[in-house]
């Protein structure tokens, strides 16, 4: 296996515009060096005046449905499934603020929600970071609950869907948290790419990658504590950011330090995208819980479509289609623009 490269195909399209004028049209073929899949930034379009993003678009009509939002009391006790026996005598796991129950409708064998806030409704980078570490280390007690009762379960991830643009069914706050005997695609092709990595190299795959990015640095963003952030070279999302905790294989091998510092990241991130006028986001947390993987712990977060009325989607035929991300941004201007949020 070679060393990790990072390839940057550099063209141009050339048009002859409206006005008669022979022009040239910038554009990026990027090639990511842990998957090596390809995203293409189209730098033309990064001016274009896109509807709805002059501002932060208002909260969405379900902001003000308390009433009848399952999460939200008196409604969660008797709308949200529990628990099955084999979880011990508890119907739901507290935390803090969090309250964690099964997923209605779930995507594998092990699937929950873990709630984050007591308000119904917050906006992008306005929660609190103990809300987010209280979900978060729900999620991990969860998790260590299903490594407990079935030890084959070892395919996890928490998620985050904010908004109906990113997928989110509900606006009151939540995590999804996931695990599974079967891996997902992309876990199961990172585990297998960092254990092939380690074996012919002796270094962790997303070490060496920071190790790079630190070293260059147009895309560096900050750290908080011992999470690192940077803007992805190849992004697969618009405003991708990562934060990689270099040497950390597990998440039952979290301390509480290490979930805060990771709230910090997460919410430096959405403030960065509330500066972009952007409400909606995903957030990714994949592991491998076993002695023999060598999949260090990375989050990936990135800024959805707003939700607003008649906005596009970020997912066009070419995505869909032809398999390519295509965003109007380089990763070096996302870092440059993400940096002030984590110096506060």
């Amino acid at each position: 296996m070679k060393a990790l490269l990072f390839q940057v195909n550099s063209l141009t399209s050339r048009i002859v515009d409206p006005d008669g004028t022979l022009v040239e049209k910038p554009v990026e073929i990027r090639t990511d060096p842990i998957t090596g899949r390809t995203a293409r930034v189209t730098f033309a379009r990064a001016a274009e005046k896109e509807i709805g993003m002059d501002t932060l678009p208002a909260p969405p009509p379900a902001a003000k449905e308390e009433a009848t939002c399952p999460f939200c009391q008196p409604q969660l006790k008797m709308r949200t499934p529990t628990l099955p026996d084999s979880f011990g005598d508890t119907d739901r796991l507290e935390l803090g603020t969090s309250t964690l129950f099964p997923n209605l409708f779930p995507y594998g064998r092990y699937s929950a929600v873990s709630l984050f806030d007591n308000h119904h409704f917050v906006e992008i980078g306005q929660a609190a970071v103990q809300s987010y570490t209280d979900s978060f280390m729900n999620c991990r007690n969860y998790l260590n609950m299903v490594l407990t009762s079935d030890p084959e379960a070892v395919y996890m991830a928490i998620t985050q869907n904010h908004l109906p643009s990113a997928g989110g069914s509900l606006v009151h706050p939540h995590l999804q948290v996931h695990a599974d005997r079967d891996p997902p695609n992309y876990i199961r092709f990172l585990n297998e790419r960092a254990e092939v990595y380690q074996s012919e190299t002796g270094h962790g795959l997303f070490s060496d990658y920071l190790t790079h990015e630190q070293t260059d640095g147009a895309r560096w963003v900050g750290r908080t504590g011992g999470w690192h952030w940077l803007a992805a070279f190849a992004p697969e999302g618009f405003f991708e950011i990562w934060g990689i905790l270099p040497g950390v294989y597990a998440l039952r091998d979290l301390n509480k330090t290490h979930w805060e510092d990771l709230s910090h990241g997460v919410l430096n991130t959405q403030k960065f995208y509330r500066s972009l006028h952007r409400n909606g986001y995903n957030l990714g947390l994949l592991s491998v819980e076993n002695s023999a993987s060598r999949l260090e712990l990375r989050l990936r977060i990135l800024a959805r479509a707003n939700y607003a009325p008649w906005v596009r989607n970020d997912h066009t035929g070419y995505e869909v289609m032809l398999g390519d991300m295509a965003t109007f941004n380089a990763p070096e201007e996302t870092a440059k623009l993400a940096r002030p949020f984590w110096r506060a």
